[in-house]
């Protein structure tokens, strides 16, 4: 590996890193309905577990409820059974052909949760991006040992790397600021 595919490499591992926190965050609960809230939802429909956006479109028609609207009205019985196994902590109601989750206004203590939460994916994502200037770095320390790069050539490329881990990281720190803005929001 050269140089120039080591530090390609870092930047698209750290870019799916924050993508990753993206719709990590995307799932939060906020005051508000959100579709991303089910995206991760699975329910066990055909014998298997089906990603819930493959088997209905959810929609938001108010701030305080999202509708679920099977394609295949026979699976409704079962998204009710994911979304009550979910952590979501939402009551499903059906009437035939959709399914309707009223969100409740969130509690002061739940707020914090979810900050905390948000905080807490925020660091998995930090860690990942510094990993990943690990790794890099690993590389690069190779390149040098190989007599293939310079110890400043090795310096000047570190240092680049460093420059990607701060942009990843602010980044990171910039979503879940964002995020938790919006939980605290009343």
């Amino acid at each position: 590996m050269n140089v120039d595919e080591i530090l390609l490499d870092a930047e698209e591992r750290m870019e799916k890193a924050v993508e990753k926190l993206k719709s990590d965050l995307t799932g939060i609960r906020t005051g508000r309905a959100n579709p991303g809230m089910v995206d991760s939802l699975k329910v066990d429909a055909y014998g298997s577990p089906t990603p819930l956006k493959q088997l209905a479109s959810v929609s938001a028609p108010e701030p305080q409820q999202l509708v679920i609207r099977p394609f295949d009205p026979s699976v409704i019985k079962d998204i009710e059974k994911a979304v009550i196994a979910s952590d979501l902590g939402l009551a499903p109601q059906s009437d035939g052909k959709v399914v309707r989750l009223n969100i409740p206004a969130l509690s002061g203590d739940v707020r914090k949760k979810m900050v905390s939460r948000c905080k807490d994916l925020t660091e998995e994502t930090r860690v990942s991006v510094r990993n990943v200037r690990r790794d890099a770095n690993k590389a690069i320390d190779q390149l040098e040992k190989d007599k293939e790069l310079s110890e400043d050539e090795s310096k000047t490329y570190k240092d680049d790397v460093q420059e990607l881990t701060k942009k990843y990281e602010g980044q990171a720190g910039d979503l879940a600021t964002a995020k938790e803005a919006e939980v605290m929001e009343q």
